[in-house]
């Protein structure tokens, strides 16, 4: 790979390095890099079949959209509130995936040809880091050349996310405040919902939590635990407040003892602060750390993750609404797997019991027609909701199907058991 000088250049200079067919590797979310996809727009007329590869998009741009028709489009790994009206619109490609998996399909299904990546100001031994990120790039370090947008607001972070300045074909500089997502309210029901799964969480147990609500809720409610670990796929304000509290010191986790592991960070700018030169915390390649494997690995894993709806067989369906396509699979499956797999480890799939003030159920005989599955009932362990906690690993499809039941709003519980007996579940 071509050693570039250290100086930066102007954003333009990355199209000598897009050629056509060429398919764009972008981070996800704060890793983004504004100036350099504005350069490529502005230049889109001028482009041939460009592909640009990203999961969850936080900025809104014209080509989401298809406005350049062929010449540049959007590939998404998971939608957001930007790509997905884009996808509804027959404007973007959506393609499924474990999160764990998204590297190896990128460097099979794809040429690799450009990864193009916010970063960090270089060190005074030449390094790049990539800040809140190392996701599915990371493992491309090395492998497929890198055009950089240095940051200053983005903070250093340590790991498996460092980016040497040999490895680089080009940077331009920015300055630019990282988009901030404040942590989602928790109602009474989350927190009901948190305080019935962290009485099931040990004490030295390493966490994951995903994104939302409740799993926020969670977290705050571990605070009274010791000896915690935290290796997750998303670092949130809520994993901030639980090391702070000293109940997440990581020294009884086997993998990386005392360290914060995660594969990006996304949160508010207090977050953003804590993680910047923190050697307490690790970034990794996301097919290490959603490996289910590795996962599995660690003893007392406990997974956490919110899903929309489940039916009485305990397929968890947890990236469509209504049936229509929402989101994608992210690492929820990764780190069930993992976590059912850890010797005393334990997942939790979690849900509000109902939705649309209360007239409808979110656990349903059967799922909504169009909802795809997540998690399938043979990775369920625990199902949790308001009014309770329904065991599902190594029961049969009577004891789940009474189990799911019990946990359901009052108001639904009868209608429920007549479907399951109509569905012969009971």
């Amino acid at each position: 790979m071509t050693t570039i000088d250290r100086g930066p250049s102007e954003p333009s200079a990355v199209l000598a390095h897009i050629e056509a067919g060429a398919d764009l590797i972008v981070p996800l979310a704060n890793g983004e890099p504004i100036a350099l996809l504005d350069a490529i727009e502005a230049a889109a007329d001028g482009l041939d079949g460009v592909r640009v590869h990203q999961m969850h998009a936080l900025h809104d741009r014209p080509y989401l959209h298809g406005a350049f028709g062929d010449h540049l489009r959007h590939v998404s790994y998971f939608l957001s509130s930007v790509t997905r009206p884009a996808f509804h619109a027959g404007q973007c490609e959506l393609v499924p995936n474990h999160f764990s998996e998204v590297p190896r399909l990128l460097r099979e299904s794809t040429r690799c040809s450009l990864v193009l990546a916010a970063a960090a100001p270089m060190d005074r031994h030449g390094y790049f880091s990539l800040g809140t990120n190392c996701d599915y790039v990371g493992p491309l370090i090395g492998q497929v050349p890198f055009f950089l947008e240095v940051n200053e607001h983005m903070p250093r972070t340590f790991g498996g996310n460092q980016v040497h300045v040999s490895q680089v074909v080009g940077w331009t500089r920015a300055d630019r405040q990282l988009l901030e997502v404040p942590p989602a309210e928790a109602s009474d029901a989350s927190r009901h919902i948190a305080e019935l799964v962290a009485e099931r969480i040990p004490d030295g147990a390493t966490v994951q939590a995903g994104i939302g609500a409740i799993p926020n809720a969670l977290l705050a409610a571990l605070h009274g635990h010791r000896e915690l670990g935290v290796h997750t796929e998303l670092l949130s304000d809520g994993f901030v407040d639980l090391i702070e509290s000293g109940a997440a010191t990581g020294f009884r986790k086997h993998r990386a003892p005392g360290k914060a592991v995660t594969t990006f960070v996304l949160g508010t700018q207090r977050l953003y602060d804590f993680v910047h030169e923190n050697s307490g915390v690790e970034l990794q390649p996301v097919d290490q750390v959603n490996d289910p494997a590795v996962i599995a690995s660690e003893p007392r894993f406990v997974s956490v993750n919110a899903t929309v709806e489940v039916d009485l067989l305990g397929q968890c369906a947890s990236e469509t609404v209504d049936g229509r396509y929402w989101s994608s699979s992210g690492g929820q499956a990764d780190f069930a797997r993992g976590a059912m797999a850890s010797e005393g480890g334990s997942a939790f799939i979690v849900l509000p019991a109902t939705a649309r003030g209360d007239t409808v159920s979110r656990i349903r005989p059967t799922l909504t027609p169009g909802a795809v599955v997540t998690t399938s009932k043979n990775t369920v362990d625990h199902i949790v909701t308001e009014h309770g906690v329904a065991e599902l690993r190594g029961r049969s499809i009577r004891q789940r199907a009474a189990a799911l039941i019990a946990i359901a709003a009052p108001q639904f519980r009868d209608e429920l058991t007549a479907a399951a007996r109509q569905l012969d579940y009971l």
